[in-house]
């Protein structure tokens, strides 16, 4: 079941969101942070999430099995007057025991549906190229408006090019 999660409901669900944010940085999921990833800093980037969603800037979707936070995706959305038709798409994350079954694309069709009911019609987001995440984008129909070269440095320390993707919904 896919969740929309309040600032509390990121605290009740702290554990399984930082397993899930640990399981994905050691797998080499492009999100922003290298492996190891320090517990401290898998805390701390978290409680920054549960402030965003607080102040209703950031939307925190999780997927929940069993109790279990087995996935999850993040839409932060644009304050400024001349944006509030948009957001981005964020930290798109499954437990690699949950991959290869449809959950990241039912993650991504949850985005949309609670980006449409915030009144948000543009969508977008950006990957390292090769990372797996450019696939199920790519596949819910995002469209690439460029890539970026040197984009982001990879847990072998190489420099990985950045794709950047949008989506026009409705």
């Amino acid at each position: 079941m896919i969740r929309r999660l309040t600032a509390d409901g990121v605290m009740e669900n702290i554990n399984g969101l930082c397993t899930l944010l640990s399981d994905s940085v050691d797998s080499g999921v492009s999100i922003g942070f290298l492996p190891p990833l320090d517990p401290i800093e898998a805390l701390a980037y978290w409680d920054s999430v549960r402030l965003a969603v607080h102040d209703g800037s950031r939307i925190l979707l999780a997927a929940l099995n069993g109790g279990e936070v087995s996935g999850s995706v993040q839409l932060d959305l644009c304050m400024w007057a001349d944006g509030r038709h948009r957001a981005e798409v964020m930290k798109l994350m499954v437990l690699r025991t949950a991959r290869r079954k449809g959950l990241g694309t039912a993650l991504m069709a949850a985005a949309e549906e609670t980006a449409l009911a915030e009144g948000r019609s543009l969508l977008m987001v950006d990957t390292c190229k090769g990372d797996p995440t450019e696939a199920v984008y790519r596949g819910a129909g995002y469209q690439v408006a460029g890539e970026i070269p040197g984009y982001a440095r990879c847990a072998d320390g190489e420099l990985r090019s950045g794709v950047l993707f949008y989506k026009l919904i409705e």
